[in-house]
C-alpha cells in the first residue's frame, strides 16, 4: 500500500499525539509535488484540506539559505536556526520584496529567478547571490555578521508563514490542538512562536518530524485507515 509523503507526514503527526481530534500542519522539502499541507485528524481518520506545490516551499526556501551560508542542505538547518540569535533581521524585507510573497492563508510564491534547485547543482542563482552582496559562503570559512543577519532574517520569514498557516488552519476548523510534522517542524524556535502567540491551545510535534518519521507514519496510517 502506497503512502503519499504528505500523508505520511500528517499521520506521523496525529496518530501518536494525545489528541482525539486536532489540526495538522505538514511542511518539507518537497515530498512528489507537494512542500506543505494543511488536514485535519479525527479518531481513525486523517484528512489532508490543503496542499502547497513544488517549486513553492518553505522547506526549500529555507535550505537555501542554509546553503548561502555555507551549511550542508538536507543536515545544516539546525546550525542555521542556531545561528540567528547572533544576527539582526536586516534582510527580512529585502525576501519579502524579492524572493517570497507570503499569503494570508500561510501559503507562499517563489520567484524562481533566484533559485536554482529546479534546474542546477545548486539551492541558488547568480540573482541571489547579487541580492545579498556576494557569493555563498564556502564551508568552514569564518561566519561573518552578514550571515548571522541573513540567518535572523530567514527565521523571521520561516515564524510568519507558519504563524500564518496556523492562524488559517484555525479559522477554516475550529479546532483547539495542533499536530506537526514536515522537516520544518523540526524548527523548535518557530514552534515555541507559534505555541506562545499562535491561536491554538496545544501543540504536539512528532520528534522524528522529517523523513526519517515517513515509515511510522505510513504504519500508522495503513493500521487506523
Amino acid at each position: 500500500i502506497y503512502g503519499g509523503h504528505h500523508q505520511t507526514h500528517a499521520a506521523s503527526a496525529f496518530f501518536p499525539s494525545p489528541f482525539e481530534e486536532a489540526a495538522i500542519l505538514t511542511f518539507d522539502g518537497v515530498g512528489e509535488w507537494d512542500t506543505a499541507s494543511f488536514g485535519v485528524g479525527r479518531g481513525n481518520k486523517v484528512q489532508l484540506l490543503q496542499t502547497l506545490r513544488f517549486p513553492h516551499s518553505l522547506g526549500l526556501l529555507y535550505s537555501a539559505f542554509t546553503y548561502y551560508c555555507g551549511f550542508t542542505v538536507n543536515s545544516g538547518e539546525y546550525k542555521l536556526m542556531g545561528l540567528a540569535p547572533y544576527g539582526a533581521p536586516r534582510y527580512v524585507d529585502t525576501i519579502r520584496t524579492h524572493l517570497v510573497d507570503v499569503r494570508d492563508d500561510g501559503s507562499i510564491w517563489m520567484d524562481m529567478a533566484y533559485f536554482n534547485y529546479c534546474q542546477g547543482l545548486t539551492m541558488t542563482s547568480r540573482k541571489f547571490d547579487e541580492l545579498f552582496g556576494g557569493p555563498s559562503r564556502q564551508p568552514e570559512t569564518p561566519i561573518t555578521e552578514r550571515h548571522m543577519d541573513l540567518a535572523a532574517s530567514i527565521q523571521v520569514v520561516i515564524e510568519e508563514v507558519m504563524l500564518k498557516a496556523a492562524r488559517h488552519l484555525h479559522a477554516q476548523t475550529g479546532l483547539e490542538r495542533l499536530c506537526l510534522a514536515g522537516g520544518v517542524a523540526l524548527n523548535c524556535v518557530a514552534n515555541g512562536k507559534l505555541l506562545r502567540e499562535g491561536p491554538f491551545r496545544d501543540i504536539w510535534v512528532q520528534p522524528a518530524a522529517g523523513d526519517s518519521g515517513g515509515a511510522l507514519g505510513a504504519a500508522y496510517h495503513v493500521w487506523h485507515q
